[in-house]
Parts: C-alpha cells; structure tokens; sequence
C-alpha cells in the first residue's frame, strides 16, 4: 500500500479491505476448509484454520490442509508486500509435519523472511491449540507486474 507522504511502501491493509480487493475474495478452497485470517502485513500473516472437516481417513489433520493454509498466509504476506504494482504468484512450497492434530483449530503464522522487488519468502509455522507445533512450512512468491495479468 503506498504512502503519500514517503513515497514507501506500507503494511497497513485491514482484513476486510485486502479480502474485498481479491476478484473472488478468499476463494473458494479458502472458505471450504475455514481458514480464517486474523492478522496481515506484509511482514507477519496469521489465520486459523479447524480441524474438524480438514481430516485425512484416520482423523488427523490432511498433511494438505496444513499445506494449503501455509500458502494461504504466505501468498497474503506476498501480496501486501507486492501491493500495489505487483501481483504475486507461488513458485514453491514445502512442508515438514512434526505432529497430528485431532481435534479444535490450528493456527499459523507466516514470517516474511525475504521480501524483495522480485520475490517474497515465508516461513509459515503451524500450531495446535496447546501451542505445539504442528508444521513448520517454507513458501516462495515470485512478484510479477500487475500489467501481465490485467
């Protein structure tokens, strides 16, 4: 987000607004499995996310499920840092899953670790109700030209 004043960009983006400002909101997979954020600037994303329907057969938590909320936080840290010229666009995510989780909400919190002119890199650490971690998740945004996609 610009400021006037400086000339530099600026994390401050409400929730609300930055979810307004997306063509189709949170997107559809997003609101499917709950995921919910509570915190965004391009430095630090946090969210939640239930268990409860985010299941594998056995009754813990999809490994993907923890995936897809690491690239949900990411991709909002990238895109508010990448605002307002710029769009950003997943090159690479990894994950390492440390526990299960059976029950309640996980929540993750996504740590810009590098955040560039041509790209923007997460550390996105996953965790259960107790604070024991979850997952702990790498993800890469290239920033590309908002032009190319209009």
């Amino acid at each position: 987000m610009s400021d006037p004043a400086n000339n530099e960009a600026t994390s401050e983006l409400s929730i609300d607004d930055y979810i307004s400002s997306m063509p189709e909101g949170m997107g559809g997979l997003n609101e499917k499995m709950g995921i919910q954020l509570t915190e965004i600037s391009a430095e630090r994303v946090v969210g939640t996310m239930p268990v409860e329907g985010n299941t594998q057969p056995y009754g813990l938590l999809h490994g993907g499920a923890s995936v897809v909320l690491a690239e949900t936080l990411g991709s909002v840290g990238s895109a508010v840092h990448a605002h307002p010229d710029r769009l950003s666009v997943g090159i690479e995510i990894n994950a390492t899953h440390h526990r299960s989780a059976t029950s309640g909400t996980v929540t993750g919190t996504a740590t810009a670790i590098h955040l560039g002119r041509t790209m923007a890199t997460y550390e996105v650490v996953i965790t259960d109700e107790r604070g024991k971690r979850v997952c702990t998740s790498r993800i890469t945004c290239a920033l590309m030209p908002r032009e190319r996609y209009a």
